[in-house]
């Protein structure tokens, strides 16, 4: 009884404060990730990425995945929601020390699904969308270092990390970084910043947190696999609410939280307040590059239903009271990678280490140098490409990268062999043991009013079309997300 009265409250709350706004934390079963390699089908469709990620979601992910396939051949899900095949990736972390590297496990992934307070109709994603937030190739700091999600206003940022700590006294970044030799404190919150902390993240439960916001407006123009032009972040239409321009279609604002164990390492290295060990798998040092990627496999129906009727918050998205299709509990989805490496990435613990990076790629930014490619804080996975309309504007002056000491200063020295191919990556049948992570304290959110009502709920089919005319706009069904980046919520 208990159970049924929260879920009809949560429904209840979702369709009164619209206007306030809604969210809910979509969460993963199991212990360690879908997959993970050199693959990136939004970027690199059909061959071997730069760089190596760590990709949750649904099993039917490979090198060359559009459309509706994700949906049509998916047979499991790391997702929660049953129904939600979708698969979403980030770039591996390493710790680097005296030239070797060793992988840092991920600790959990939270993916926070936003329902922006709006003018527009608010939709579910049209199936095969891929998108793209972030920029692989830069080795520089965005325009600002808190984060700021309106493009037509100075000081733009949707990229940042968050360092749970046990003392805020001892700074995450150095005081009065300028991000020429190690990243930049956010003004408005003492344990989040752009670029890698300088400090041991030792939050309960809560280690080094790598956020990323996607941008909500999709262009159906551009189509779906065209990441660089079809995905704007919607700008300020006043009162609090956020609009797409016209012929955009507003789908739902992705925000993910990625947590690394970096504790693991934590006797392995002494903090100076000037550098810290850790890298990105495309070997930036610096952080700046921290980028994601999504390909949509939702069935709309239970998406949409989602937007339209759950408020569930940090509670998790499979509290919502009306999940059509249901919960998965499969905690074993996984399928072999279809880039196999020569040296065992997959496998290793954290103990291995290894003599270079996947793909032998160097080190790059601050004392490294600028990196292969130099690009904009909005740029693509891999080559640079822009999924934000209207970017911040440039910093006025090229900054030069002045020398200081880092913990990974030795290059690669083994070039290892071409990676092999494969064809039909086979799900695993092993058992994978779950290991779930201590809950800590929840982000913090709006407070929202309980309302007691009857609520219907009328179903719609969505159909994704070129646009010709401006969408109608939405009066009194409105959402606001809002979220403090110094909370954390737990994987259950």
């Amino acid at each position: 009884m208990k159970t049924a009265v929260v879920l009809s409250t949560l429904a209840t709350l979702a369709a009164a404060a619209h206007e306030q706004g809604t969210f809910a934390v979509l969460r993963f079963n199991g212990d360690k990730p879908l997959t993970e390699g050199r693959m990136d089908p939004v970027v690199n469709p059909g061959t071997a990425s730069k760089h190596y990620h760590m990709i949750q979601g649904g099993d039917a992910f490979s090198l060359n995945v559009k459309g509706d396939q994700l949906l049509k051949n998916g047979k499991c899900t790391t997702a929660k929601i049953a129904r939600d095949f979708s698969n979403y990736w980030v770039p591996s972390l390493f710790f680097a020390k005296d030239g070797k590297f060793q992988k840092v496990p991920m600790f959990y992934m939270n993916v926070y699904y936003f329902f922006d307070k709006t003018h527009d109709d608010l939709v579910a994603f049209p199936p095969g969308l891929k998108m793209l937030t972030g920029d692989a190739d830069t080795r520089k700091p965005p325009a600002g270092s808190g984060i700021q999600l309106d493009p037509s206003k100075p000081g733009f940022n949707n990229i940042q990390f968050t360092c749970p700590s046990s003392n805020y006294n001892n700074p995450a970044y150095p005081a009065g970084s300028d991000g020429s030799s190690a990243g930049i404190q956010d003004p408005q919150n003492k344990g989040a910043g752009v670029g890698f902390p300088t400090k041991k993240c030792d939050g309960y439960a809560s280690p080094l947190r790598q956020d990323l916001h996607f941008p909500s407006c999709y262009n159906p123009k551009a189509g779906l696999d065209d990441y660089k032009n079809n995905m704007v972040f919607p700008k300020d239409a006043g009162n609090g609410y956020r609009d797409c321009p016209e012929g955009y279609i507003h789908v739902p604002h992705l925000f993910y939280e990625v947590y690394w164990n970096t504790p693991e390492f934590d006797n392995l290295w002494q903090e100076d307040g000037k550098t810290q060990p850790f890298v990105f798998s495309n070997g930036d040092v610096t952080g700046f590059s921290s980028h994601a990627d999504f390909i949509s496999g939702w069935d709309t129906n239970t998406l949409q239903t989602i937007i339209d009727t759950c408020n569930a918050g940090t509670i998790g998205m499979d509290k919502c009271p009306q999940i059509p299709g249901g919960l998965s509990t499969n905690n074993n989805c996984n399928i072999a990678p279809q880039i196999v490496e020569p040296e065992n990435y997959l496998t290793a613990s954290k103990d291995v280490k290894f003599a270079a990076l996947p793909n032998s790629l160097s080190l790059s930014g601050w004392t490294m140098g600028a990196g292969a490619q130099d690009g904009g804080s909005q740029g693509g996975s891999d080559n640079g490409s822009s999924s934000s309309p209207a970017p911040a504007p440039a910093p006025s002056s090229t900054k030069t990268y002045a020398p200081s000491a880092s913990a990974a200063t030795q290059l690669p020295t083994q070039i290892p062999s071409a990676p092999i191919f494969v064809e039909n990556p086979v799900v695993s049948q092993a058992p994978v043991p779950v290991a779930e992570a201590p809950a800590p304290a929840s982000p913090a959110e709006d407070n929202y009013s309980t309302v007691w009502d009857i609520v219907t709920v009328t179903a719609t089919t969505t159909e994704y079309v070129q646009a010709t005319a401006a969408p109608q706009r939405r009066g009194q069904h409105g959402h606001i997300a809002r979220h403090k980046h110094n909370g954390f919520a737990a994987r259950r």
